[in-house]
């Protein structure tokens, strides 16, 4: 988790994204941030995360960007 706040950190500073429920739904998230988060993640846990993933669902918080990468780490 701390792994996947500190990315979150890095594409999108000055953000607390501790406790966040709606990052994609406010607009903290938008497309381009959403991008270039996939592919630090990608690099960082060695997971491919495909068009099918890239639903407000799997980036909507700390810990569904968390569960989606668990999820393709298996």
């Amino acid at each position: 988790m701390d792994e996947i706040l500190e990315i979150l950190g890095e594409v999108k500073p000055g953000v607390n994204f501790e406790g966040e429920t709606d990052l994609v739904e406010s607009g903290i998230l938008d497309s381009m941030t959403i991008i270039q988060l996939v592919a630090r993640l990608t690099d960082e846990f060695d997971i491919e995360i495909t068009p099918l993933d890239l639903v407000p669902e799997n980036f909507n918080s700390v810990e569904a960007i968390k569960a989606l990468v668990d999820r393709l780490a298996d």
